[in-house]
Parts: structure tokens; C-alpha cells; sequence
């Protein structure tokens, strides 16, 4: 391919993520994509950006991690000007706080990042049109949804580092096709399709890598070249231990995604237990309230009043230590106080309190 012509080799057949992936995703337009300028994002941004001309923004995250940031940064822009995409670059801090891995601070700032700025555009498109007509195309013009580019592989990997570190119901149900966030909507298209699939489909379409500080910016995809350090946990599970399943058990994908599946259902059943009880003890949760359900019960509505109302989850040792402060609490005089996060979980009275 020369120049940046990136549509150029196109099929002339819509192929859409939903067939290619096997996804009954449903894609509400417009629709901002979350672009790194990686082979994943490249495809979808290709995709839905020849089903939905002028319909389609990309949004690309500068984590600053690396000395290639920047690199990322000029490609997307070269990429999407060729294509006649809007891309906003935004800059994210996104350092671990004190017992935080790199990859969950990198994810939290990611998708704050995405979603405050899809509010921002759509309150700036609102406010700028007065008009009753106008506001009624203000609607249908604002971003609707933002689509993700993780695809099959990512959700072994996501499954396997959950199981690798001990996770529960949440950690096993790995990522959800479609879910929302600060009352943005977020999909996930190619979540049925593998990694090689979607590598292939824009090698055949006359798409190429590059790599960092190597020229030719806006054609093909870059590589990431942190991808095949197998210092990263992740790297190592999607170079030594994915084709080890491969080869052992040509149908893993499908049936690990079951498995994610029937954890997700569970942990549904969980939250909805969770919100009843929490309904019943208040919020924040009274003590004796609390003192009254069973350890597993109690257990799970301490996680979800966490989750819910501060984002923040205790590790399993935090959580039974609270517990046990929690059955000790038999009198005005017992304090509670244990390190959740980068606060603590306190006694207020006859109730609980979080301490950001």
C-alpha cells in the first residue's frame, strides 16, 4: 500500500465486526473507538468506519508509559486524517497508587479517560445547538457508544491472569460484549474473533506493521514493542501458554468463554443478593445490621458496598479481617479500622464508613 490510502484495499463487501467476530453486538451510532493504533483498534476503526461514514470518531489514550508513546500519538493522527476520522488525543497520568499492579492504574485511567470525554463532546454538542429542532438533532448527532477492540485471545489472557492470582466471580467472568460506565455504553465487537484472524483479515486488505521511530506514520499498524517481553505476565500467558492450549485443546476458547459465562450468570445472582441486603443494612451498612447475616452473606454485601459506592475492592485477607473486627464490634468501646485500597474501612458510630 502506498501512501495512506488506508481504504484503498477495502472487500467491497461491508464486512462488519459483528459477522467477522460471530457477536451479536448491537452498535449504536455515532460511535467513538478506542484507538491505539494497534492491529486490533486498526481493524475495528477500519470496519466500522466504512459501515458508518461520518458516524465514527476515534479517541486515542497517551498513558506516557513508554519511550513509543509519542510515536502511537503521530501514527493515529496520520492514520485517521487519511481516513477522514476526528481523533482526539488525550493524556492520562496513569501511575499505580501503593498496592495498585501497573495494568489495573493504566486501565482506570483509560477508560475515565474515554468516558469523560465522550460526556464532554456530547455536553459541548448539546449546549451549542439552542434550538428545540436543533436540540432534537443535537441527540441523535452525540456519541452513542464506544467500541473496544479486545477480541478472543484478550479474554483468555484476562480469564487466565484472574486464575493465576486467586480472583473470584468477577475476576472469572472476564470481560462483558457490551456494559456501561458513568452512563456511557461500551462494546466490545470483536470479542469472539482471534487474535491471528483479525491480523490476517488487514494483511489480505494490503495493511502492514511498522514499528516505533521507523517512518512511513498513518500506514498499517504500529507494534507495540513492549507486546513481546515476557517479563509481563501477560506476554508470557500470550506467547507460551495460549499455544500450549492450542495445541492441547483446539476448542478452549469457546469453552473457557462458556466458563467466563457461567461465572458472569453466578456473580449476577451474587449482586442482586448483595443489593437486597444492602437495602436492608443501610448504606453505609450498620453494624449489627451486618453482624445478623451469615459470613457469606455478609462478605459479599462488604464487597459490593465497596465496589459500588467507592470502586474499590478489599484483597481476601483485608476482607476477613474486616469481618473479624466486624463479629468482635459487640460494644461502643470496639474501634474497627483496617486499610482497604488507598483508604480505610472505620467505625462511625453504629455504622461503617470508607475513608478515601
Amino acid at each position: 500500500m502506498t501512501g495512506c490510502k488506508v481504504m484503498a484495499d477495502l472487500p467491497t463487501s461491508k464486512l462488519t465486526p459483528n459477522n467477522l467476530a460471530g457477536l451479536n453486538v448491537a452498535i449504536q451510532t455515532p460511535v467513538a473507538v478506542a484507538y491505539s493504533g494497534g492491529a486490533d483498534s486498526t481493524a475495528l476503526l477500519l470496519m466500522l468506519a466504512q459501515q458508518h461514514p461520518g458516524r465514527v470518531q476515534a479517541i486515542h489514550i497517551h498513558h506516557g508509559l513508554q519511550a513509543a508513546a509519542d510515536d502511537f500519538a503521530a501514527h493515529c493522527a496520520a492514520f485517521c486524517a487519511a481516513l477522514g476520522v476526528p481523533l482526539h488525543v488525550l493524556h492520562v497520568n496513569a501511575k499505580p497508587i501503593t498496592g495498585q499492579s501497573p495494568e489495573d492504574a493504566a486501565r482506570r485511567a483509560r477508560y475515565a479517560a474515554l468516558s469523560g470525554k465522550v460526556i464532554a463532546l456530547n455536553n459541548a454538542l448539546h449546549k451549542a445547538l439552542n434550538s428545540s429542532s436543533s436540540q432534537q438533532e443535537t441527540v441523535q448527532a452525540a456519541i452513542q457508544t464506544v467500541a473496544i477492540a479486545q477480541h478472543a485471545d484478550d479474554q483468555i489472557e484476562t480469564l487466565l491472569l484472574a486464575l493465576s492470582r486467586g480472583a473470584g466471580l468477577p475476576g472469572l467472568s472476564a470481560m462483558p460484549a457490551s456494559w456501561q460506565r458513568d452512563g456511557v455504553e461500551f462494546v466490545r465487537p470483536l470479542l469472539g474473533m482471534r487474535s491471528q484472524d483479525i491480523r490476517s483479515w488487514l494483511t489480505a486488505h494490503g495493511l502492514a506493521a511498522r514499528h516505533p521511530g521507523s517512518g512511513n506514520l498513518g500506514q498499517g499498524w504500529v507494534e507495540d514493542p513492549t507486546n513481546t517481553d515476557t517479563q509481563f505476565t501477560r506476554n508470557r500467558i500470550r506467547h507460551e501458554l495460549i499455544p500450549a492450549l492450542e495445541n492441547a485443546f483446539p476448542q478452549f476458547r469457546q469453552t473457557f468463554a462458556r466458563s467466563a459465562a457461567h461465572a458472569a450468570q453466578a456473580q449476577s445472582l451474587l449482586l442482586q443478593v448483595a443489593a437486597g441486603d444492602m437495602a436492608s443494612t443501610g448504606n453505609p451498612p450498620r453494624i449489627d445490621a451486618l453482624q445478623g447475616l451469615s459470613p457469606e452473606r455478609q462478605g459479599n454485601l462488604l464487597r459490593h458496598w465497596l465496589k459500588s459506592t467507592y470502586r474499590v475492592s478489599p484483597s481476601t485477607a483485608q476482607l476477613a479481617e474486616l469481618q473479624s473486627q466486624i463479629a468482635n464490634c459487640t460494644d461502643r468501646g470496639k474501634r474497627i479500622h483496617i486499610k482497604v485500597a488507598s483508604g480505610h474501612v472505620e467505625r462511625h458510630g453504629d455504622a461503617l464508613a470508607y475513608l478515601p
